[in-house]
């Protein structure tokens, strides 16, 4: 399978802090891929590299079907094909919803600054064809009836939306969506879900998924690349990942030594089987200890 993204050895310092630390991976094309890890992992940091943001420490190697985009500027890394969204929404609010998509179709118009003056026919043609897309694009978010409207009037699911909406409107072959799910509900997930895949298969393109809803995550990616503290920890389907003793370790914590129990002091009971404050000592259902927290042997993230 053709490689559409890999990262090699690639490291970033600020200062005395390293957000990531030799990380190495590559995205096939046409697939959903996940990059997770907890809070401060170093996922956006990626992201930030991957566009041209950040610039990795010397050694570091990022390529972009066969192109070595470290050198470049995140303009000319957006022209190459590579589209994202942002932690942080970063929408222009005195513009409306459609005015928001049409900022990103600049670099496909074939009108320069002579035919904009000057009014030309492939002036007007290049803002029909725009606007055109741009609307197409706002249906399959289900914002065409706000188009008019500013942006900063959506709530913060269809912000989200719009952000997805812009990104695609630079007609990327990869797509990087930072938390693309933050602020959305059960059904608005679902939703997102189905739209990723039908984006991926309709536009044929490859899409990067940083997100901490584990819904979506397990539900679309088919690929997925874990950090913890900036360093890689697990690689492999949803599934292997799912049960992987150290993404648990990061997620829900390290299981207490067998050690530290054995010399905490025992609960005093009272005849009728309850401790000290009442509640009952009966064991929990199959995976659970007593007390309801769950057995690290038997743990999977949902």
């Amino acid at each position: 399978m053709t490689t559409a993204l890999e990262l090699r050895s690639v490291s970033k310092t600020f200062g005395g802090l390293r957000a990531v630390g030799d990380v190495s991976f590559s995205v096939p094309e046409g697939v959903v891929f996940g990059l997770i890890g907890p809070n401060g992992a170093g996922k956006t940091t990626v992201f930030n590299l991957i566009t041209g943001v950040y610039k990795p420490d010397l050694g570091g190697r990022i390529t972009f079907a066969g192109t070595d985009v470290v050198s470049r500027k995140p303009s000319q890394i957006a022209l190459l094909g590579i589209g994202r969204t942002f932690q942080n929404i970063r929408l222009f609010g005195q513009l409306t919803v459609l005015e928001n998509v049409l900022v990103a179709c600049e670099n496909r118009r074939r009108a320069h600054l002579g035919s904009a003056l000057l009014r030309t026919p492939l002036f007007f043609r290049d803002e029909e064809e725009m606007t055109a897309r741009a609307l197409e694009l706002l249906e399959i978010f289900d914002l065409g009836t706000m188009a008019d409207e500013t942006s900063t009037s959506l709530s913060y699911g269809n912000q989200r939306r719009l952000e997805i909406a812009r990104a695609m409107m630079l007609g990327p072959k990869l797509l990087l969506l930072d938390e693309p799910a933050a602020g959305m509900n059960y059904g608005e997930a679902e939703g997102l879900k189905k739209q990723i895949r039908w984006l991926r298969d309709k536009f044929h393109i490859t899409v990067i998924l940083v997100e901490h809803n584990m819904q979506v995550v397990m539900g679309v990616c088919e690929e997925i690349h874990v950090l913890d503290h900036g360093e890689t920890i697990a690689h492999g389907t949803p599934e292997e990942i799912r049960k992987h003793p150290k993404v648990l370790a990061a997620y829900l914590g390290e299981e207490e030594p067998e050690g530290d129990a054995a010399e905490a002091p025992p609960a005093t009971s009272s005849p009728e089987g309850r401790d000290d404050g009442g509640d009952p000592q009966t064991p929990g259902p199959a995976g659970e200890a007593e007390g309801g927290h769950v057995a690290p042997e038997t743990a999977e993230l949902s």
